[in-house]
This record gives C-alpha cells, sequence and structure tokens, in this order.
C-alpha cells in the first residue's frame, strides 16, 4: 500500500526539538513516521524514539517505513492513546526524555486508505474511530441515534457550524426514512440545507465530519491530558512541540502553555505560532490551517 504523504512543518519541528546525538525522543502520534525517522537520523548512534499511534494500521505502515530506513532497532512502538503518554514512557522504562512531539493532523492512510468515513471524497460507512479498543460508538449510531438538540450541540461545539441547528433537523429528519450510514449520505443532506451548488474551496461538509470525529474519539478531553501527560515526562529543558490544525485545539494549547510559564514551571518558545509558509501550503494544502507551538520545562 503506497499513502501519498507530505509531513506538516517538518523543517520547523527538527528546527524546534533540536535533536542532538543520544537523545530520546516521544512521538505522541507517529502517523506515517516522517518526523520519527528525521529525528532518528539525527539522534544516532544511540538515541531512541518511543512511537505512539492508537491506529493499529497506521502504525504497521510507520513500522515499514522505518525499517525501510534501516532505523527500527532505536525505535519503540506502542500502539496507544497520547493521553497516557507518561504510562506509555513508564511501562517501557523510557528515560529521559528530551523532547515531545504531538502532531494532531489526520494521517494521510485514515483519510485515504482506511475505508472508516474520515472523507467525504469516497462513499465509505461511517465509523471513524481511530480505534475499537477506545470506543464501540460509531458515527453512523451517533446520527441515527442521538436527539436533534444533542447534534445540534456537537456539531455547534465541535465544529463550530453556523447551521448547526438546520443541519440537526435535516439528519432528524432523513434518518426517518432509511439510516444515515454513508459519508454520500451525510454530505448530501450538508449540501441540500446550504443549497451547495458550484465547488468552493472548502466543502460545507468539512466541519460536520470535523466535529464528529472529534466528538467521538474524545479529541479535546485527550489533548488536555495528553498535553498534562507529556510535560510530566520531560526532562528540565526538554521541549514539547505541538502542531495543532483547527482553533479548538490551539486554544487549550496556548492555555496550558501560558499556566506553565505562570507557574515559573516552562517558557514559551513561540511568541507566535508558527505557520506552514507558501510553498509547503502549494505542495500540500491541508497544512494551511496548521499552527506549531513550542513549550520548554525549566
Amino acid at each position: 500500500m503506497t499513502v501519498s504523504h507530505y509531513p506538516v512543518l517538518l523543517k520547523e519541528v527538527i528546527e524546534s526539538l533540536n535533536p542532538l546525538p543520544n537523545q530520546n525522543y516521544v512521538d505522541g502520534t507517529v502517523g506515517l513516521a516522517s518526523h520519527t525517522i528525521e529525528i532518528l537520523k539525527r539522534t544516532s548512534p544511540q538515541g531512541k524514539v518511543l512511537a505512539i499511534d492508537l491506529n493499529k494500521e497506521t502504525l504497521k505502515i510507520a513500522k515499514r517505513r522505518i525499517k525501510e530506513k534501516g532505523l527500527s532497532e532505536r525505535v519503540i512502538f506502542a500502539q496507544g492513546n497520547f493521553a497516557k503518554i507518561a504510562e506509555i514512557v513508564k511501562k517501557f522504562r523510557f528515560s529521559p526524555v528530551k523532547g515531545v512531539l504531538l502532531d494532531l493532523g489526520l494521517s494521510m492512510f485514515l483519510i485515504k486508505e482506511s475505508g472508516l468515513g474520515f472523507t467525504f471524497q469516497k462513499n465509505e460507512f461511517l465509523d471513524m474511530r481511530y480505534s475499537p479498543k477506545e470506543t464501540n460508538l460509531t458515527a453512523s449510531q451517533v446520527l441515527n441515534s442521538y436527539s436533534f438538540k444533542e447534534l445540534a450541540e456537537i456539531f455547534s461545539s465541535f465544529g463550530q457550524e453556523k447551521k448547526a441547528r438546520e443541519i440537526a433537523e435535516e439528519i432528524v429528519r432523513q434518518r426517518k426514512k432509511e439510516p444515515i450510514n454513508y459519508t454520500f449520505q451525510l454530505k448530501e443532506i450538508v449540501e441540500r440545507v446550504y443549497g451547495f451548488k458550484r465547488k468552493k474551496r472548502i466543502h460545507p461538509a468539512t466541519k460536520i465530519f470535523q466535529a464528529l470525529r472529534i466528538y467521538l474519539n474524545k479529541e479535546l478531553e485527550n489533548l488536555k491530558e495528553g498535553l498534562k501527560s507529556s510535560f510530566a515526562i520531560l526532562s528540565p529543558g526538554g521541549r514539547m512541540v505541538v502542531i495543532t490544525f483547527h482553533s479548538l485545539e490551539d486554544k487549550i494549547v496556548k492555555q496550558f502553555y501560558l499556566e506553565k510559564k505562570r507557574k515559573g514551571e516552562g517558557v514559551i518558545i513561540t511568541k507566535r505560532p508558527i505557520k506552514p509558509k507558501y510553498q509547503e501550503i502549494k505542495i500540500n494544502p491541508p497544512s494551511r490551517s496548521a499552527k506549531l507551538r513550542v513549550l520548554e520545562k525549566i
């Protein structure tokens, strides 16, 4: 399986972490491993990376890509939730930790190849779970069983969707006719509410798919726990690098960093978030919303 992959802010991530020979790092969202590979190149001969990912298939691809580079001996792979980084680090006795990377973007594998309904470009079953181990609830079950009020709240809170109530109302209306189980059904419902005809830069269903994904996988709760957990395992002078992709995530990261600064526990390295340059956005349009923030532990 070949998945075209463009790591977001790769140069900026490496500059921010500044990996040196024999240092250890944690990649809490290893994805397709491009960031990890670059870290490993700079931490030889004995530096290691603890590579964590929630999705089993994504982790398999990461293992294969790292093996192809001949770097497997210095990587520990773990399927798990980055919200529990401290537990995973303890389990593998992985220390000291000089840096932690959390790239909160959705990997190209999950979007294009997983078949889990993360995209409305293909007609797939609306699953949207990163891992069945984390929850039994699918996006399809949410759409077919939640009340109008609950759906509207999800779309408004997690998608910041201005037509949340109208879309929830249309979903409730349509599911009386037939269950909403597939991505194209949901896309068409949103298009109907918007009277969508011509192609826009951002499809109106984008926020609805985002909201369902964030809600279902408890992404914001996991981020809050993951930040605390990551900071706890960092060595003094170690850095936390987080890449966010929407304002809800970025606000959580920004507030966490400010709290650590206020308590005298950390130094904010990025006065303003680092964003992709024009050249990167041109090659990889989804990177346009990325923001990178860096915190150094005192």
